[in-house]
This record gives C-alpha cells, structure tokens and sequence, in this order.
C-alpha cells in the first residue's frame, strides 16, 4: 500500500511562495517587538496534562491533542480512565507555558519581564478559513506590572507592527471583565451564572441582539432580568468612543469597581490614541467577552475588516501565575493572529520588500569548469551585494524554465554559454 501523501487534517503543507511572507512577517514582528524591550523565549510543545486541564482555558480545554504514555508506562490492559494512559498534552496556546516558565524561573527574571513567544500550537478544532488544528501564535506579555502601563505598551507595540505589515482601518476592540462582571450583577444574574451569561453575549456578533435573548432565556433565564441586561446594550448601540460609552454606563453602574475599570479603561485609550503609529481607532466593545476564563480585567481584540473576524486579542491574566506559585503575580498579554494575518496577505498578493533584486543565472550545461568557478565568484560578489541570485543549469526550454522561476520570484536572467 501506498503512503499517504496528504498531510493530516487541519494541518498544511507550506509552500515556498507562503514561507518567504511567513518569515518576513516573522522578521518585522521580532523587531518591532524587540524595540519595545521584548525579549525571545521559548517553550517546549508540551505540557503535563494537569496543567493543561486546570479550567484556565475555557473552551479550548475541550481541543486539547493528548499524548500517550510511553513504554512501560503504558498499561492500556489495566487502564480504567484517560488518566491512566495519557500524562501530556500539546499546548493549545502560548499563556499557560509562559505562566509556568515565569513560575519556574521568576527569580532568574527581571519584574517586570517582557516576553516575546512565536511557536505552534495544537487544538483539535473544526478546521476553517484561517483556522488550523496546527498553528502558530505569537504572543508579547508583561508579567509583574500592575498598572496600565502594561495595556498600552502592549496594544502599542501590537497596532505599530501590524501598520509596519500594511494594514489600515482596522480596530482594536477594548473592553473589561469587571464591567462584564457587573453589568450581569446590575441586570439581576447570580456570579455563578456569569460565565454562562457570556457564552451567549459571545454570540452577539453572530445572532444579534434578539438571539442572545432567545438563547438566554432558553437557558431558564427569566425574562424581564435578560431585558434588563439587554437594555444596557441596546444604551450603547453606536457608541464606540471609550470615554463616551463608559459614561453611559456608569450612569447605571455606580459602584466603585465599575468606576475603577472605567478609569483604567480612559486612561489606556488616551495613551494609546495619543501615540499611533499606525491607522487604527480604538473602540469600546461591551459584548467583547475574549473566550478564556483566566482573564481578570482588562481584555482587548483585532478586528480587521478584509477578514470579518477576531485576528488576535489578549488581556489580563492577573492569577494564573498563582495557580502554580500560591501567590499571584500582575501579568498582561497581546496575541497577533499569525495565521490569518498571513492569509490576508497572500489574498492581497504581498510582495516582500527587496524581493525584487533577485537574479538568476542560467549556465550552459556544457560549461567549463574554469569558467564555472569564474560564475560562482560572480555570484558570490552580488550576493554580498545584497541581492539574492540563483545559480541553475540552463534547460533547453528557456522560455518555459523562465516563466517557472517568475513564479518564485526571479525577473532579471543573466544566461552564461560555454562558446
């Protein structure tokens, strides 16, 4: 039987055309971060079950790929539950490594530490336009900053590097658990039913405003508390202005953690539209829930429009790092959507700055070897030049070689003949 040729559903082969973005982009991201005082670390791929599975990643613990014991230790005639055959997991996101990696390591790090992470991750989800079952992530955080200082550098660095790739017109969606939390409170839900509540808010851009009523009240929640909550909505319909939306809230929520976020919240917006480098609005989002239940605050979305979708988000995830440790440490971070960002530039036909001073050589087969060597010194020279240069055998059907190598790249032929 033949071997299967095709890789595994949900995962991708990369074409070069594909890799050559997908590392420029990398490029760009790993020095615009860098100038922000980021700094590379790395995590291994997998993580030890438990953590993995502690309630921490909502949704996703759901899609996690678990890995088998190994040799002895797998006893599958004695097994009664998962837990006697699987002791890891792939890492279904970037935070959860980070979060142990500080706990390990936190007395061999500055506080506050700026990390930079880009590696792949793994969920077993329904594979979609931009969306893999093998992925990569590429994620900044600041751990051990309480202030909002974090938030801005944060959606600072995360808005100049997607202007340095191109993009325009695109928004940063803001908003804060605490606010979540209490506009629940103000309509009459119970704490524990919050997190129910938001499952159904985090379809509001799918089903509106009267199908998360249909889906709360098919829930057994009672109707004049849905309305109630709703109401606080239908207030903000088409106020996008943070300072401007939080006022209108806060004429209905008056209690002090309310007020304390909405503070933080203005103070972020001010910093971060007084510093653009890039052309993107930041917008109050109210109905932005962000699916991770570790997150403690602030909470924050890209929304660019070629994609009609989330392209990356993060927040404050303030007691993860506890969850090891026993004591909680300040932590923040920012997720580009690496996938889709580099979707939206191959739909836009993205050529790669410098791609242009690309040559190719085409020698005779029949070339002498001293006249060879003199080629390759040629090369050699344009390459320390600066310019990228292909050295191939001359194919008797030039017209057709040429029109292949276009397709990588190469527009400027210089052809050698051994006469």
């Amino acid at each position: 039987m033949a071997l299967k040729k095709k890789p595994v559903n949900g995962m991708k082969d990369i074409m070069p055309r594909e890799m050559e973005i997908r590392d420029y982009v990398t490029g760009v991201i790993k020095e615009t971060y860098r100038s922000f005082g980021f700094t590379p670390i790395e995590t291994p791929c997998m993580e030890d079950i438990e953590n993995l599975s502690s309630k921490q990643g909502g949704e996703n613990e759901k899609l996690i790929f678990k890995v088998l014991k190994r040799g002895e230790k797998l006893k599958l005639e004695e097994a009664k539950e998962e837990a006697d055959v699987v002791d890891y997991g792939m890492r279904y996101d970037l935070t959860l490594p980070l979060s142990r990696f500080y706990a390990n390591h936190q007395n061999d790090l500055p506080s506050p530490f700026k990390a930079l992470q880009i590696g792949s991750v793994w969920r077993a989800d329904r594979p979609q336009r931009g969306r893999y079952r093998q992925f990569t992530q590429c994620d900044i955080d600041i751990l051990g900053e309480a202030g909002n200082i974090a938030e801005i550098e944060l959606i600072t660095a995360t808005t100049t590097c997607l202007g340095k790739l191109g993009f325009k017109n695109f928004e940063i969606r803001i908003n804060e658990r605490r606010i979540l939390k209490a506009m629940a409170s103000y309509a009459g839900f119970k704490e524990e039913e919050f997190d129910d509540v938001f499952i159904s808010l985090d379809k509001m851009d799918k089903i509106g405003l009267d199908g998360v009523k249909e889906d709360l009240v098919s829930h057994g929640y009672a109707a004049d508390v849905v309305d109630t909550y709703l109401n606080l909505f239908s207030l903000l319909d088409g106020q996008k202005d943070v300072a401007d939306a939080l006022e209108v809230l806060l004429s209905k929520l008056d209690d002090e953690v309310s007020k304390d976020a909405a503070t933080s919240l203005k103070e972020i917006a001010v910093a971060v539209n007084a510093n653009k480098a890039a052309d993107f609005e930041l917008v109050f989002d109210p109905t932005l829930v962000r699916g991770m239940s570790y997150y403690t605050g602030t909470i924050f979305e890209i929304a660019i429009p070629e994609f009609g979708g989330s392209c990356g988000g993060g927040g404050r995830y303030d007691e993860m790092i506890g969850k090891f440790t026993g004591q909680n440490v300040p932590a923040c971070g920012f997720s580009i959507g690496f996938e889709r960002i580099i979707l939206l530039l191959l739909e836009q036909d993205f050529k790669v700055p410098g791609s242009d001073e690309r040559i190719a050589f085409l020698v005779d087969k029949k070339m002498p070897a001293k006249r060879l060597a003199g080629i390759m010194q040629e090369a050699g020279k344009e390459r320390a030049a600066g310019k990228q240069i292909l050295v191939v055998k001359m194919n008797k059907n030039k017209k057709f070689q040429k029109e292949q190598l276009e397709t990588q790249g190469y527009h400027e032929f210089k052809e050698f003949f051994a006469d």
